[in-house]
């Protein structure tokens, strides 16, 4: 798209978030011209002359916006101009009378006179000299802000990058920068490391290169975090740093050696081979293993789980307990701590019902939780009582860095005598320890989980390592009930975990398979079934029944090309929808949606009882219900939850016509719909396709290649996982 170049005054502000910097003026060019100017434009000053390079977008209801990328700006000189800036309202207290003899007073002098001589202020009448001394330290804080915000700009870093970096470092952000501009790529901060090589190359002094090696280590440690690596082996840090770094391997090698000295990061024996960790996941993973095998040691017992009491049970819930299942009410009621594990169809929930009653029948106060909103939700409707997620037990708030910080921790914990946290296979080890450090004493624990299913999309691999310690109870339910056995989806997902291809010939039960051997007949035929065959054959809402779980998001069967498909034939545009383009994708009034990463600023209510809460998370699934383009803001539904979603945050959603199988981890659906051709070899693993199929509650379709299938099936290989819990409880036993 072709750039242009306009130059005005600001006129006024329309909308202005704090956090980002993303700003809607209003604009007027030197011809009159007046239009919306959109972008990170918060440093631009109301009657400041300023020339915007971007480029034009238009709403179907709003008309042109100009969409800026780049701010070059003239100085505030003229006494007009700073009418304009007082008269806005951007000093509190100032509004048109007031600036007006203010500026009748001293002109073009005005900023001078507020900036550097307030008692002169208090000559006008209606400005006390306490009101002059505020308005010349709020006038010089927002001008000391914005000179910082456009010193950082002529580096190459725009307005919403500026003020992030302003809001870490502060005053001295610009003279910090200087020395050491590889300070934007730490946590704190979290820009990339090629952005700080980027700010590096434009300073007029090279900075010291042990500045740049040790933020190129520590960014491939945090890159392989974001893989779900909570270290790395110190024989496979080096290649890629020197990669990365462009230097030998002996100055990679000094620089780890560096790090470790000064603690800046931890080497740690593993298994007898030197891993490296960054300081806050070591500390996650001991602490973990700290926690836990405390809990082991002394875990606090309740009365004893006798046959008498198990029978009781059973005969007011209408079920009988096999073996393996009373082993895990025993272990759980009497040891206090378990692992439960299993596949689907095992009775993982008729097994957490009893112990849920064993600890009420006992007085212990249980309460339930799982990692995302959906898992809870089905925690509930499983287990008849209420779960939370987990950053909702925990009372999750959020720092100035949109960090997650818990009100619940080991100086206030949660108030429990027992907790059962579900689908553990999706919780990463920073969340489980915060959880771990936020229980009581004495508080039992019981973690439930299908240790088959992905690993969590975080860092970690949590349940396998317990599993695999040896250190905590473990039982493992594989015996499927009868009533399970009644449906092919739990039958077959079994076969899939075993390495066994499923009957894929048969056509009357609930696990159906279409043969479509072309990617592009494979995506149509998927499209029909989700807008068209199940909702007519079985009343099914495509929005709210029906959820197409793809391996990948690339080609004809990925998720970017079926949420296109599906989304011009179930939400096509219309006169009446309002709608705008983000991020090459329109979002439009009625579509199905999905958050993509966490969200602690977000407020939203319960539609349900309402309640409040803050915070849209990674995998929440919603409804655009209505686009306020003047206001800039949209209202979601995400389940039960209403939210105004600010529209600059619109690049965090994507359609959820079709989600991928990482994403619909924790969750059910009535009907899931599999593409199971032209997936991507890497994703060709029996994990993925097993995690896939059971999603599905009532009905599952595969639609592609049958030796797709058997290839899936075929392959057990899993991406490598580094992680050090196993290790830690061994040696913490």
């Amino acid at each position: 798209m072709e750039k242009e170049q306009i130059s005005g005054t600001a006129v006024s502000i329309i909308f202005q978030n704090d956090i980002n910097g993303y700003t809607v003026l209003e604009f007027e060019t030197g011809d009159g011209d007046i239009f919306n100017a959109v972008g990170s434009l918060s440093s631009v000053m109301i009657g400041e002359r300023v020339k915007l390079t971007g480029s034009w977008t238009v709403h179907p209801t709003y008309g042109r916006q100009f969409k800026a990328e780049i701010i070059e700006r003239e100085h505030i000189k003229t006494a007009d101009d700073q009418y304009n800036y007082l008269a806005s309202g951007a000093i509190r207290g100032i509004r048109e009378a007031t600036a007006r003899k203010i500026i009748e007073k001293f002109g073009d002098k005005t900023f001078d006179v507020i900036s550097k001589d307030p008692r002169r202020l208090a000559t006008i009448k209606g400005i006390s000299a306490e009101r002059a001394k505020e308005i010349s330290e709020e006038f010089n804080k927002t001008f000391s802000e914005r000179e910082i915000i456009i010193a950082l700009e002529k580096y190459g870093l725009n307005a919403s990058e500026s003020i992030k970096i302003y809001k870490a470092l502060g005053d001295s952000a610009v003279i910090e920068v200087e020395r050491n501009p590889y300070l934007i790529c730490e946590d704190i901060i979290g820009m990339s490391f090629e952005k700080a090589e980027s700010v590096a190359a434009r300073l007029n002094t090279k900075p010291d290169s042990d500045y740049r090696i040790a933020a190129g280590v520590i960014w491939v440690l945090r890159y392989n975090l974001r893989n779900g690596h909570t270290c790395v082996p110190r024989n496979k840090l080096t290649p890629p740093c020197v990669s990365l770094l462009n230097i030998d391997k002996e100055d990679v090698e000094k620089a780890v050696d560096r790090l470790i000295d000064n603690k800046s990061i931890v080497s740690e024996n593993v298994n007898g081979k030197p891993f490296i960790f960054l300081n806050d996941i070591y500390k996650a993973e001991k602490n973990c293993a700290k926690q836990l095998t405390f809990r082991k040691n002394f875990a606090v017992s309740g009365s004893k789980a006798t046959d008498e009491r198990i029978q009781q049970i059973e005969v007011i819930s209408g079920i009988c307990y096999n073996d393996v299942q009373k082993k895990a009410i025993r272990t759980a009621v009497e040891k206090g701590l378990l692992v439960l594990t299993g596949g689907p169809g095992t009775g993982k929930t008729t097994t957490i019902r009893a112990i849920i009653s064993l600890f009420n029948n006992d007085g212990i106060e249980t309460v339930l939780c799982a990692p995302t909103g959906r898992a809870a939700k089905r925690m509930s409707e499983l287990t008849g009582y209420e779960a939370k997620t987990v950053h909702r037990l925990l009372e999750a708030e959020w720092d100035k860095n949109d960090k997650p910080v818990f009100v619940r921790n080991a100086r206030n914990p949660i108030d429990a005598d027992a907790l059962i946290i579900d689908e553990l296979s999706m919780v990463d080890i920073t969340l489980f320890d915060s959880l771990l450090d936020a229980l009581p004493l004495g508080c039992r624990l019981v973690m439930v989980g299908d240790s088959d299913q992905l690993p969590p999309v975080g860092a970690g691999n949590v349940l396998q390592d317990i599993i695999n310690s040896g250190i905590i109870p473990v039982v493992e339910l594989n015996e499927v009930f009868r009533q399970a056995m009644q449906s092919s989806i739990v039958i077959n997902a079994h076969k899939i975990v075993h390495g066994e291809m499923p009957d894929l010939s048969v056509h009357n039960s609930d696990f159906f398979f279409l043969e479509r051997k072309n990617p592009f007949t494979a995506a149509e035929t998927i499209a029909d079934l989700y807008y068209r065959r199940l909702p007519e054959a079985y009343n099914y809402s495509p929005l709210n029944d029906i959820q197409i779980i793809a391996p990948s998001r690339i080609g004809e069967t990925g998720t970017e090309n079926l949420n296109k498909r599906l989304q011009s034939v179930l939400n096509p545009q219309t006169k009446n929808k309002k709608e705008f383009l983000n991020a090459g994708r329109i979002l439009r009034e009625g579509d199905k949606i999905m958050q993509t990463k966490n969200n602690y600023d977000i407020e939203w209510t319960s539609s349900a009882d309402g309640s409040t809460g803050i915070g849209i998370f990674n995998g929440d699934i919603g409804i655009i219900k209505k686009i306020d383009l003047l206001n800039a803001y949209m209202k979601i539904s995400f389940d039960d939850k209403d939210v105004f979603y600010p529209i600059e945050n619109a690049s965090q959603l994507e359609h959820a016509y079709a989600i991928t199988v990482h994403k619909s981890q924790g969750s059910e659906f009535k009907a899931v719909i599999i593409p199971v051709c032209g997936i991507p070899e890497k994703l060709a693993y029996r994990n993925l396709l097993y995690t896939a199929v059971t999603r599905a509650r009532e009905i599952l379709i595969l639609v592609g290649d049958n030796n797709c299938v058997l290839s899936m099936i075929s392959n057990v290989s899993k991406s490598k996982r580094y992680s050090a819990l196993q290790s830690f409880l061994v040696m913490e036993k």
